[in-house]
């Protein structure tokens, strides 16, 4: 009986300390790849990532299957604070043209979080990745407050919440393209807003 109660103290602090390795490395190669993908962009490697956090290519696959991964948790502060905006949107602004105009501004903040991450979310688009669940929130967000423009007679109905993101997202791509102009992002966005606003 004192074998075994003694074997039972021994394992449960291995295996609790196992935990919590594993969460301190995670929580370690976020905090290096945030880094580093905020001084670089997303085109980093995997292996750069690795070797930044000092850290095996097994333990951060083991954690991060690959980069979309990777950036999708990354992501998840980001949308966070994309949704918190969204609140702030809402509770400022009563004209619902005003309010998809100000969304597709903050859509284009979260997509410009890193240097080159339009192209994997568009990627996410297009077929099944970590990312993937993102992108349908961030458009279903869309989806509703261009439903709320449409239904006052301010938004085209033709229009969806996927040509709105990604309208937003063919923006946030052009705007950091090496070819952009400082006012790029502004004149593509005037280019959008005309597009969606209803003609009268």
């Amino acid at each position: 009986m004192f074998k075994c109660y003694r074997l039972n103290m021994e394992m449960l602090p291995k295996s609790s300390a196992l935990r919590r390795d594993a969460r301190h490395n995670r929580a370690h190669i976020l905090d290096v790849a945030r880094q580093a993908f905020r001084t670089n962009g997303v085109d980093v490697s995997m292996d750069a990532v690795a070797k930044l956090a000092e850290v095996g290519p097994g333990t951060l696959y083991r954690h991060f299957p690959n980069k979309d991964a990777l950036l999708a948790a990354l992501l998840v502060d980001h949308y966070e604070a994309l949704d918190h905006r969204r609140v702030e949107i809402e509770a400022q602004d009563s004209d619902p043209a005003r309010v998809l105009e100000r969304w597709i501004d903050a859509l284009g903040d979260w997509m410009v979080a890193y240097e080159g991450l339009p192209e994997p979310l568009r990627a996410a688009c297009r077929q099944e990745s970590p990312l993937t669940p993102t992108c349908h929130a961030v458009t279903a967000t869309t989806e509703r407050i261009l439903n709320a423009a449409q239904q006052s007679g301010v938004a085209r109905g033709t229009v969806t919440g996927r040509d709105i993101f990604l309208g937003a997202l063919a923006i946030a791509w052009a705007s950091g393209a090496s070819l952009a102009e400082d006012d790029t992002r502004d004149v593509l966005s005037d280019v959008l807003r005309d597009g969606w606003l209803e003609q009268k």
